[in-house]
């Protein structure tokens, strides 16, 4: 380690002491009093604390602007939520980036609130070089107790041999930014013992809304119960997007949520249009954007995306940042781009293209044009479907269901072909309160087993039937 005369040794001698002051970390700890920082600013409940870009990953982003109380309230709300486990002598894993709210919020400030250890993952987080690959070394050594990611990351360390590594620090292992596959969530759970928390949140309500709670029941497949001191429901919107009743148990609807944790909302105005959904009682209700339902016991349960996002590994991708770019292809009269399931990462983009009459250009030059014209890595298609007509609406409007829905049983019969698994029809359809249900007619009634574990790493309800 380099001593702090080094260090002011080596800033005098290139001339940067005139200009900057070398600190000692440690000395500046032992000056503060041990309860409260040594400082002269007030910092008020409602001052601006944070400003979150949000919303895709290329072009123009939204700015949520958020403030101390929201971030306070939800640490908190996290904080009770974990019932007191989240404490002194408790270790927290950082692999998310500080500029991503979860790393901010769920493995930062509500640790560090109570009194708890944090460990920093490198700059990259999970991604920096090493972390995942000695990740069992890295829960040994610190004694880590817990640690938050998103799906892919549970699959990638499924992949990482525990060795003799002593991981019974372990408590919970939190997941949200997309739904846990069954098969991924019950292989982990019953490889290393450790319990999986899956939440929901959003930037635009500090990071956490919904989570599964470490001392109940935990119920594979949903985002949990509301986080104490914040209400969260479905309901019913009208075309407009204008309140007309609350969700029935069950009942797809609308996701909203309210409470202290809120945001106050966008830094261009014209980006908080039909953000808030008036119900009626006073309240101020955010439109996350998202579909759901709500069981009778309170678990909440994500059925689909309003927004349409496609989330590669927990990373959300604007569809518009893949269509508008092939709109410019000369060859091209409509683009519309979906995800495609993928048990790594979630979702893969996709892009079908309807072709201008007379026009020529084949999927391969599309897709080097592509590769030209689409600057953010993670939003270049898998790949680019060429389609004699892409399904509109009665209003003319792209009707991407169809297209997912494709993309959902191309994806899952290539999965049952290389499980080695015989089937005579596999069909996608939407299914009221399950959501996205995928049907298969076996070949032989004991193939159920293997179709189960193949299909069981997609987050879709299945239900298998066998003729004759």
């Amino acid at each position: 380690m380099i001593s702090l005369q080094a260090e002011k040794d080596a800033a005098a001698s290139s001339g940067a002491a005139a200009k900057f002051q070398v600190h000692d970390f440690w000395t500046l700890v032992n000056a503060e009093t041990g309860d409260a920082l040594n400082s002269d600013r007030v910092i008020a409940a409602q001052d601006r604390s944070s400003m979150f870009c949000t919303g895709g990953t290329t072009g123009l982003p939204k700015i949520a602007v958020r403030r101390h109380a929201c971030e306070v309230a939800n640490a908190r709300m996290v904080a009770r939520n974990m019932g007191g486990g989240i404490g002194a002598g408790k270790t927290m894993f950082c692999g998310l980036p500080l500029f991503h709210v979860n790393g901010v919020l769920v493995t930062g400030l509500a640790p560090f609130s109570q009194g708890a250890h944090v460990v920093l993952g490198t700059p990259q987080g999970y991604r920096g070089p090493g972390v995942v690959a000695r990740f069992w070394e890295i829960v040994e050594h610190y004694r880590i107790n817990f640690f938050s990611g998103v799906p892919t990351l549970y699959a990638s360390l499924m992949q990482v041999p525990i060795g003799g590594h002593d991981i019974s620090s372990l408590e919970y292992g939190m997941c949200g930014a997309a739904p846990m596959p069954t098969e991924v969530f019950r292989a982990f759970q019953e490889r290393t013992g450790l319990r999986i928390l899956e939440g929901y949140g959003q930037t635009e309500a500090t990071c956490v809304s919904s989570s599964n709670p470490p001392g109940g029941e935990r119920r594979i497949g949903s985002i949990g119960l509301r986080l104490p001191w914040q209400l969260m429901k479905t309901v019913k919107l009208d075309e407009q997007g204008r309140y007309v009743r609350d969700s029935a148990p069950d009942e797809i609807g609308a996701i909203l949520v309210s409470g202290p944790n809120v945001f106050e909302g966008y830094l261009t105005p014209e980006h908080n249009r039909a953000l808030w959904v008036d119900c009626g009682d006073r309240r101020k209700w955010l439109d996350t954007g998202d579909l759901g339902r709500q069981d009778a016991d309170g678990y909440f349960w994500l059925t689909g995306r309003k927004k349409e996002l496609i989330v590669r590994g927990g990373h959300n991708i604007d569809p518009a940042t893949i269509e508008e770019p092939l709109h410019a292809h000369p060859d091209v009269l409509l683009a519309a781009a979906v995800g495609r399931p993928d048990a790594h990462a979630g979702e893969l983009p996709v892009a079908y293209v309807q072709l201008r009459p007379g026009a020529t250009a084949t999927e391969a030059e599309l897709t080097d044009f592509a590769r030209s014209a689409i600057g953010e890595r993670a939003a270049l298609p898998k790949h680019i479907r060429i389609v004699d007509q892409i399904p509109l609406t009665a209003v003319g409007k792209i009707f991407k269901p169809t297209l997912k829905h494709r993309e959902i049983e191309s994806a899952l019969i290539e999965a049952l072909g290389v499980a080695g698994v015989s089937f005579r029809r596999l069909t996608v359809e939407d299914s009221g309160s399950r959501g996205v249900t995928v049907n298969v007619e076996l070949a032989r009634p004991e193939d159920q087993a293997a179709a189960s574990v193949a299909l069981g790493a997609f987050p879709y309800a299945l239900t298998f039937r066998t003729e004759g």
